[in-house]
């Protein structure tokens, strides 16, 4: 590596569970082909709610994933965060002989939306009904925002550099920002991303607040950015871990990188104020371009924020022309979360993770469930398309005004 390029961070290693799959592998294989997972909401106690629809990971055991002291002490979207960051540390081949090496070279950061509501409804129907002797001790942690950041630290030995990011949806690629600006100042390695468990009858009741939520009970119609038929966006739960890392570290290692975080950006707009987010996200796309010193013509796949609420799409597409000029109406476009639900802050780590196996495959997975585009963008529906992707995109808006975008470029561009 050359002594006047600044260090750059790398990705290694992808670690994913998802509705469409609870491992990188069945995720990718899902998305790829365009699977819709998305159906009526079967955990308990929400048979009453008027939020039918969601993306739930069915095929997901925690018990056999984290071992039964952390088991007890975590909420639902932590058992994710540990079992998806396991996987990514596993890609990377980073294990425990490079930890002890150095524990203090590596560290975490995650994003939350929604915390561990599961846990903290489960702790407070206690209290309510049998009194404050019936209450766990973990209820003063598990259900907290940085309860994923903390359990893998301490799971894993990392005595590094950590934190949480809470920013709504869009906090997701901020944690990845954050990750690789740490790398860039000289930690050698972040294990980050976002996980989310919204689907517990506290946290979907709290959600009924919000009026870009589908009530829809079509799984199939749920769910429609970018169409005449968009009626808001359904939930999801799930996440991914990637552990990010200085290239010289990998390098030095023997590691693949996989893809580089080459620039990030973002801005607040206010709260469901989607009009004014067309301004805001469009800034973001131009300040990740410039940081990441790449020329609008030069992105290769756009993987879209996608709320399926009109105002909000119109923005988004208005904002992608506006950041790329005319290029933006021909680079192809993608929501694979159409088909999984919109996982709030895991949401565009999920996105993340999908556009760097997009270009390791040169292929953009379609968007599930959409047809009759009404925006003028080349949004990838039916099936993959086959493309020669080198720079991707990744943009996300969170319902409370914030706006992030992210380039990544491929893992062989050196």
């Amino acid at each position: 590596m050359s002594a006047s390029r600044p260090r750059r961070a790398a990705v290694t290693g992808i670690g994913v569970i998802a509705p469409n799959g609870a491992s990188t592998e069945t995720f990718w294989k899902s998305t790829k082909e365009g699977i819709s997972v998305l159906d009526r909401i079967t955990r308990e106690g929400c048979e009453h709610l008027p939020l039918r629809v969601a993306g739930e990971v069915r095929d997901f055991d925690p018990a056999a994933a984290v071992e039964g002291r952390y088991l007890v002490q975590t909420d639902r979207f932590t058992h994710f965060a540990m079992a998806a960051a396991d996987f990514a540390m596993e890609d990377a081949r980073f294990g425990r002989a490079e930890v002890d090496g150095a524990p203090f070279s590596v560290g975490v950061i995650t994003a939350a939306g929604s915390g561990g509501g599961e846990f903290g409804q489960r702790e407070l129907q206690q209290l309510w009904g049998k009194g404050s002797r019936f209450v766990g001790p973990y209820q003063s942690i598990a259900w907290f925002y940085a309860a994923s950041t903390g359990q893998i630290s301490i799971r894993r030995g990392l005595k590094g550099p950590c934190g949480v990011v809470a920013a709504d949806e869009a906090g997701g690629l901020d944690a990845l920002a954050h990750a690789a600006r740490a790398v860039r100042r000289g930690t050698d390695v972040i294990v980050a991303g976002s996980t989310e468990a919204p689907l517990a009858p506290y946290s979907m009741v709290c959600q009924l607040g919000y009026d870009e939520l589908s009530t829809v009970e079509d799984p199939t119609r749920a769910y429609r950015p970018f169409t005449g038929a968009a009626c808001g966006f359904v939930p999801a739960e799930g996440g991914a871990m990637l552990v990010v890392e200085g290239e010289d570290t990998a390098r030095e290692r023997g590691a693949p990188v996989r893809a580089y975080l080459a620039g990030h950006a973002a801005t607040f707009t206010g709260a469901s104020r989607w009009e004014r987010s067309r301004e805001g996200l469009a800034q973001a796309v131009r300040g990740a371009l410039d940081e990441a010193g790449c020329a609008p013509e030069e992105i290769d796949v756009v993987f879209a924020d996608a709320l399926g609420v009109p105002e909000a799409d119109r923005a988004e597409a208005l904002a992608i022309v506006d950041a790329l000029g005319a290029h933006g109406r021909r680079v192809p476009v993608t929501a694979p979360k159409t088909g999984i639900g919109r996982g709030y802050g895991a949401a565009p780590v999920l996105d993340a993770a999908a556009a760097v196996l997009a270009m390791e495959q040169s292929v953009v997975p379609p968007t599930p469930n959409v047809f009759d585009i009404c925006h003028d963008l080349d949004l990838v529906t039916g099936r993959a398309r086959a493309v020669e992707a080198r720079t991707a995109l990744v943009l996300s808006r969170g319902l409370m005004g914030s706006n992030s975008a992210l380039v990544l470029r491929h893992g062989a561009d050196t």
